[in-house]
């Protein structure tokens, strides 16, 4: 199941909307055929791991990370290829969340008289697919904040200056992280004071093509028609709060101060496969992601810098007045990026629910 897991990542940044999967099959304790989901469209896990072990699947066990799939889709039901093939046993990670399997695929095999056993390597399991299992369990997507700060916790300077406090090497790790994204959003007077690109650049990362999707929240919308982004290759998306003509523009939900409700914005983009939103925002929207308790993860970018105190804030959160109201974070990993003159940290925290 860990060689499954570790064929599973090599759709990191491809399998976009679908989960990554990866798939393993062993006859006479020896590995006859392996496979991993690439593409949507494209051969499953276990079809790819069929096609490579041949006649030799009959009686095989198989080991794969996410249930098999029990319905037509785009690519037929795997749980019926598993079965046709005469696999003997199945171990599965985990249980699909998609409503349109959760479990269908189990009973299948178990009905085909397949001995079938599940949870092995749950949690890594999980960790290959955070943001298709949340959306699929809540209807939200799997949201990071990425910000790149001064040692001091600023983002710039009061004029607004603010390239680039971090390092060369730090901005080469966040292509990693935009590449694994289904979307990247921002707010839009991070795009009137920057004019940022928001793609993926960096040409070692095979993404078969695609680039995540980039999501402006404008709710007078005041997007420039000559901003850099509209000009790249793959969509750019305004979700604004005004009733307009512009075919790239969606409409979403609104208070009644013309803000655009935040949650409900992600919420539809859920609703066009988005599993996991990178945020590059300024201190006000990140801020008010968090405190809306919409913010699974923070990735934190520190240069070896002080900016002082009259600098920007790393987020914004009014309201804050006794240290009970703080926001709780729980680190996961602490690295150091890069060497030298060019090392930067590199933390990353989950925000723990604050609705709570």
């Amino acid at each position: 199941m860990n060689r499954a897991i570790q064929l599973a990542r090599k759709g990191l940044f491809t399998t976009h909307p679908n989960p990554r999967v990866g798939c393993v099959l062993v006859k006479n304790d020896q590995i006859i055929g392996e496979g991993f989901h690439l593409k949507a469209g494209e051969g499953h896990a276990e079809v790819n791991a069929l096609a490579e072990a041949g006649e030799e699947a009959n009686s095989a066990r198989c080991y794969v990370t996410l249930e098999p799939c029990s319905h037509q889709g785009k690519t037929p039901p795997c749980a019926d290829a598993l079965i046709k093939a005469g696999i003997s046993e199945v171990f599965i990670a985990m249980q699909d969340p998609n409503p349109l399997v959760a479990g269908k695929g189990i009973n299948k095999l178990k009905a085909a008289g397949i001995n079938v056993t599940v949870g092995l390597c749950e949690a890594q399991a999980e960790g290959l697919n955070p943001g298709f299992i949340k959306r699929m369990r809540t209807g939200l997507p799997y949201v990071r904040v990425k910000i790149g700060a001064s040692l001091d916790g600023r983002t710039a300077m009061a004029s607004g200056e603010s390239q680039w406090i971090t390092s060369g090497a730090s901005r080469k790790d966040v292509q990693r992280w935009r590449a694994k994204s289904s979307a990247i959003l921002t707010g839009v007077d991070t795009v009137l004071a920057d004019d940022p690109s928001m793609n993926v650049r960096d040409a070692d990362i095979e993404m078969a093509g695609r680039q995540p999707l980039r999501v402006v929240l404008d709710s007078q919308f005041r997007f420039p028609k000559n901003a850099k982004m509209a000009r790249l290759a793959g969509e750019t998306l305004i979700m604004t709060g005004l009733e307009i003509e512009q075919d790239n523009a969606l409409q979403v939900k609104i208070n009644s101060d013309y803000k655009i409700d935040l949650e409900n914005a992600l919420r539809e983009l859920a609703k066009r496969e988005i599993n996991e939103v990178l945020v590059e925002a300024g201190p006000t929207l990140s801020g008010a992601l968090i405190q809306a308790g919409l913010v699974d993860e923070l990735i934190l970018y520190l240069a070896p810098k002080l900016l002082g105190g009259a600098a920007k804030p790393l987020v914004h959160l009014p309201g804050l007045e006794k240290l009970a109201d703080c926001v709780q974070l729980d680190i996961q990993s602490m690295k150091t990026i890069g060497q030298g003159a060019d090392q930067n940290i590199r933390v990353i925290a989950h925000v723990l629910d604050i609705k709570s």
